[in-house]
């Protein structure tokens, strides 16, 4: 750690050098600054660099490996550990750097390092295309794309990661690197899941796909109901397209006018089914699912970024979340998945999802760290909370949900929907000869594990 006097001398240096702004402790605008999606996370990082653009990135990891700080890198600000803040050291801020420029010749488009998910999907929503995008508007594209990407339309277009053509990265040692499939192959092939380990992803440029039609059929039903509805949800994907996904989930009944009144706040299945295409063929695929008796419906056409915002988290509550990756849905999972439903914290924002793989996912490139590509399901227990007192519970019923699934795990896990769970889980996510190989790179990019506030890969 640098002497006081060096630290001082070198902070107003970045102050007056970068673009953007520079938060230190005191600072009016430093707790806004540092706070996060998840209500858990209270760090007090000793300084917080916005950064504008590439340039800005280069100076302020700079001035972390001058005065040897901890280094973190915020993009979206959503992962449920916290990991785009630490305590005592550095925060890479990108959020101003949110530019999309899309390129409909190519069917391309290149995402600065700091949008949201929304940022991406409005501006390819005028040219009648799309790209693997998260369940959530508020997402951050670089931390989700990196880490693999699931969404809507994973089965149909491939993971997120499946359509990464270009990243512009910017390194441990502060050096602009550009990678992809002829420049840097080996840090293209680490960056198609390995997360933020090697360096500061400031723009990534993605494969995009015509999207002339997208439609969705979400039902809620009475919980009594449930294991019908899954196992029928089950079978429909089964045996459909892959243009079509969704999730069968648990909820806590929102105060949607589409909702009726008197089942607001209470426990309700739902089916939300997705579908690449037009409104008729989406509803004839879902006649099993409308036949059955629900309370609730929205059924239609509707454009995929309206889509990507109707399951937004809200700011400012306590989150922990886990995953298990699955061989199968047969019965009896299906049974104890809606058992444990029954003890799911209610009134909350909590969620008890299982999501669709296979399709374009399954046949995506085999080669890339993604070891959970070959499983046909996920179950994702996704707790969400506003009363601290309830923590203890909340935490405990989503590793239930992870004990029910442990049977039927196949042991492969997307990291984005983890926390901190362990270098094992971490290897899991990854594959062990792929973190072997991701190992040896992290020793030439990031010798000094830098980047370290992550799903961390250690150096070799």
């Amino acid at each position: 750690m640098a002497s006081l006097s060096k630290a001082g001398a070198a902070l107003t240096a970045l102050r007056e050098d970068l673009s953007g702004d520079v938060f230190a402790p005191g600072d009016l605008g430093y707790d806004e600054a540092r706070t996060v999606f998840n209500a858990m996370i209270d760090r007090r990082p000793a300084v917080i660099a916005q950064c504008v653009d590439e340039d800005d990135v280069v100076r302020a990891v700079r001035f972390g490996r001058e005065l040897d700080l901890n280094i973190a890198v915020r993009g979206g600000g959503h992962s449920v550990a916290g990991s785009a803040l630490n305590d005592g050291g550095l925060v890479v801020d990108l959020r101003h750097m949110r530019a999309v420029t899309v390129h409909p010749g190519a069917e391309a488009v290149r995402v600065a390092g700091g949008a949201m998910m929304s940022d991406l999907d409005r501006a390819t929503q005028p040219h009648g295309l799309v790209t693997t995008g998260g369940r959530v508007s508020t997402t951050g594209v670089g931390g989700f794309v990196l880490g693999g990407g699931s969404g809507w339309l994973d089965r149909w277009c491939g993971l997120a990661v499946d359509n990464l053509l270009g990243v512009e990265l910017v390194t441990a040692d502060g050096e602009r690197v550009h990678a992809n499939a002829d420049e840097n192959p080996e840090l293209f092939w680490g960056l198609h899941g390995g997360g933020g380990n090697f360096g500061v992803a400031t723009a990534l440029t993605l494969k995009l796909y015509e999207l002339p039609e997208f439609s969705i059929a979400f039902l809620l039903y009475l919980p009594e109901h449930g294991p019908e509805v899954v196992r029928t949800y089950r079978d429909l994907i089964t045996t459909g397209p892959d243009e079509a996904s969704g999730a069968a989930l648990y909820i806590t009944a929102p105060p949607e006018e589409f909702v009726p009144e008197h089942l607001v706040g209470t426990l309700l299945c739902g089916a939300m089914l997705t579908y690449a295409g037009p409104e008729a063929d989406m509803r004839k695929m879902a006649e099993p699912l409308l036949a059955l008796p629900h309370e609730a419906e929205i059924v239609g056409a509707m454009p995929y970024a309206d889509v990507q915002c109707m399951i937004d988290d809200p700011p400012g509550f306590r989150n922990y979340w886990s995953a298990e990756y699955l061989t199968g849905l047969p019965d009896p999972y299906v049974d104890l998945y809606c058992a444990r439903a029954a003890t799911m914290p209610v009134p909350t924002g909590t969620m008890h999802a299982l999501f669709p793989l296979g399709g374009a996912i399954s046949t995506g490139p085999p080669e890339y760290p993604v070891p959970y590509r070959d499983s046909p399901w996920g179950v994702h227990p996704f707790g969400l909370w506003e009363d601290p007192a309830d923590d203890e519970r909340c935490v405990k019923w989503v590793r239930d949900v992870r004990a029910d699934a442990r049977p039927w795990s196949s042991g492969a896990v997307y990291l984005n929907f983890i926390g901190d769970e362990g270098a094992d889980r971490v290897v899991a996510g990854l594959g062990p000869e792929n973190t072997r190989r991701l190992a040896a790179l992290k020793r030439t990019y990031d010798p000094d594990n830098v980047f370290r506030f992550n799903h961390n890969i250690r150096p070799a």
